[in-house]
């Protein structure tokens, strides 16, 4: 916990949650590339935010079939992108060629079309749940799992 004094100079907490979230919005791309946001579907709620993780499409397939439950799924030709809750990398390292996008954000200029849905979960949550398919990641990648990454606010 952080501690930082507020306009009429009494001390407020900032918790380890509002560090990691404040974190993250300095690594939220800005400009034209805020654009580029991949979106929740009509009718569907994110109650826990969006982040994604992207990889390689020819993973997507070998997921699709290791996770005990699929959230949304966009694909564009070359990679698949996984709508997992905001702050799915804290403590976890995504393994290569993984990538993680805080706030759902693709890169790229914003004239080239999103991701798109190729699977849409039969439940009002879009969420694929992370730590499946980080595991299933780590499987189809070769890479052992790390649970220790150090959290830095």
């Amino acid at each position: 916990m952080g501690v930082r004094a507020t306009s009429a100079g009494v001390p407020r907490v900032l918790h380890l949650d509002t560090l990691v979230r404040l974190r993250h919005s300095l690594r939220t791309p800005s400009g034209a590339e805020a654009l580029r946001r991949l979106t929740v579907p009509e009718g569907m709620r994110a109650p826990l935010g969006c982040d994604a993780v992207a990889m390689p499409a020819r993973f997507g397939p070998l997921l699709m079939s290791r996770l005990p439950r699929v959230g949304c799924v966009y694909a564009d030709d070359s990679q698949w992108w996984w709508l997992v809750p905001s702050d799915s990398d804290v403590s976890l390292e995504w393994p290569s060629p993984t990538h993680y996008a805080t706030g759902a954000v693709v890169p790229g200029p914003s004239t080239l079309p999103l991701p798109d849905l190729i699977h849409k979960p039969d439940s009002t949550l879009p969420y694929t749940p992370p730590i499946p398919l980080y595991l299933a990641l780590c499987r189809v990648t070769g890479t052992a799992p790390v649970w220790s990454k150090v959290v830095r606010a």
